[in-house]
């Protein structure tokens, strides 16, 4: 019975992960929904998935839903403000489970204004490389 109550309990808990994160694909776009998040200043200088030294001046970011060396568009639903960044790095695994579907360098989520709140809720659309608008 303990171990009924134990799953029920984690599949009640997922299921607001589950709501936030929507992830739609067609022919000619990928489009995710979710949470978007910010490189510590600490993470400065450290490896990423590409092997390239992560700099938080840069316009990159950190994203399990995209293929390393695309880019992106992200926009931030509450202003409306978007910026381009190219995906060099993945999250962690707990990030996902959490609703975060990119991890932003420091510059960009200056961009989309959202340093003092921490998280935002955001749009996530794949663009050709070298889009700069």
């Amino acid at each position: 019975m303990k171990i009924y109550t134990t799953l029920i309990l984690c599949l009640l808990f997922s299921i607001p992960v589950w709501a936030q994160l929507q992830t739609k694909d067609t022919s000619s776009e990928k489009v995710a929904y979710g949470i978007a998040s910010f490189y510590s200043k600490n993470l400065d200088s450290t490896r990423t998935a590409t092997g390239e030294i992560f700099l938080n001046s840069k316009m990159t970011a950190a994203s399990n839903h995209f293929k390393l060396n695309s880019w992106v568009r992200v926009t931030n639903l509450r202003n409306g403000k978007s910026v381009i960044v190219r995906i060099n790095d993945r999250m962690h695994k707990r990030m996902v489970l959490r609703g975060r579907v990119v991890d932003l360098s420091r510059s960009a989520a200056e961009k989309l204004n959202f340093i003092s709140s921490g998280l935002v809720r955001v749009k996530v659309v794949l663009v050709p490389p070298g889009t700069t608008e």
